[in-house]
């Protein structure tokens, strides 16, 4: 049995306003960040315009957008449009991509996200996506996909069809989402993912190629005992590692906090600590954010983790109370 360090939690070090990626008009979440050596850090993240109530308005309007800055901690700026290329229906990413992850992967890059798509032209009213019968339809769809680029700047090639989606007689039987890939040193990539059909599972299925079919297994590798979401996951070397938000705070002792999990094998996981706190120092201030979700690690050049990104809210907690949302980068201590 491996002996763990248990000793992951770096203190998010202090944050300006002035940085992370954040968008007037706009509600900002997610949020993967890659470094390209000698010229600065990409960030893919999702975005949809305030005109529309923030957690409904991502199942139908969530396009995952390029933002770059020259220093780790930004901020950010806007550079194009990435998903989907072009609104087309007929595609099963077509009218809405969200939850962006890039990996390195050999000599290329992997973005993972979920997609859907509705026909119609144009967005249906705010009223109508309020209404929540429509949107459960377009809810129902979302797959996870995988797209391709030699470079961390894009041009992004995507696939027409998912790389994984819903088994009609397993645990996982209704949507695929929060897509979270781990690419071990032999090559294999193991993408965790959670679904719907049970409150809290996290599943995992296992590629030699990323276009490949993969290795699922009929059971989650996270029951909905652990109730957690949004996992990010790493390979240290030597075992495994996984970062997620605990859902209702009885693992960290703080609601939405983060919870830290080892694993030899990336399928039986151990809870060790609370990685991370909602509680942060901005601009001097200590506050409490509304959401701190989403985590997303970058690692320097000798593999540890250099900065936590995350997607934040503000007010008093849950999305419908938000005002503002953003991608915060935290150094780590």
């Amino acid at each position: 049995m491996t002996t763990y360090k248990k000793d992951f939690f770096p203190a998010l070090q202090p944050v300006s306003s002035n940085s992370g990626f954040k968008m007037e008009n706009y509600w900002v979440w997610c949020g993967s960040a890659v470094k390209e050596e000698g010229k600065g850090y990409h960030l893919y993240a999702a975005r949809w315009g305030k005109d529309y109530p923030m957690l409904e308005g991502y199942v139908f309007n969530s396009h995952i957008v390029h933002a770059f800055s020259e220093t780790l901690e930004g901020p950010y700026r806007f550079v194009e449009n990435v998903l989907p290329e072009q609104e087309d229906p007929a595609r099963w990413d077509g009218r809405m991509t969200h939850n962006p992850v890039v990996v390195k992967y050999k000599d290329e890059y992997l973005l993972y996200y979920i997609g859907s798509t509705y026909d119609g032209s144009p967005t249906p009213a705010a009223e109508v996506i309020e209404n929540r019968t429509m949107m459960n339809k377009v809810y129902d769809r979302i797959c996870i996909g995988v797209a391709r680029s030699d470079s961390p700047s894009g041009k992004w090639k995507t696939l027409s069809r998912p790389v994984l989606m819903p088994r009609a007689d397993k645990w996982d039987n209704w949507i695929v989402t929060n897509p979270a890939p781990c690419v071990h040193p032999d090559g294999r990539i193991f993408l965790y993912y959670r679904s719907n059909s049970q409150v809290g599972p996290i599943g995992l299925a296992i590629y030699h190629d990323p276009e490949g079919e993969p290795e699922r297994f009929d059971m989650p590798v996270f029951t909905k005992d652990m109730f957690v979401e949004d996992p990010f996951v790493w390979f240290n070397g030597e075992y495994f590692e996984m970062i997620a938000k605990d859902l209702s705070g009885k693992l960290t002792g703080e609601y939405h906090a983060g919870a830290h999990f080892v694993s030899d094998d990336g399928i039986h996981w151990e809870y060790t600590h609370k990685a991370y706190s909602r509680n942060i120092v901005l601009d001097g201030k200590t506050i409490t954010l509304g959401s701190l979700e989403r985590p997303q690690l970058l690692f320097d050049e000798s593999g540890n983790p250099e900065a936590l990104f995350a997607a934040v809210a503000d007010g008093p907690g849950g999305f419908s109370h938000a005002e503002n949302t953003w991608n915060q980068v935290f150094r780590l201590k």
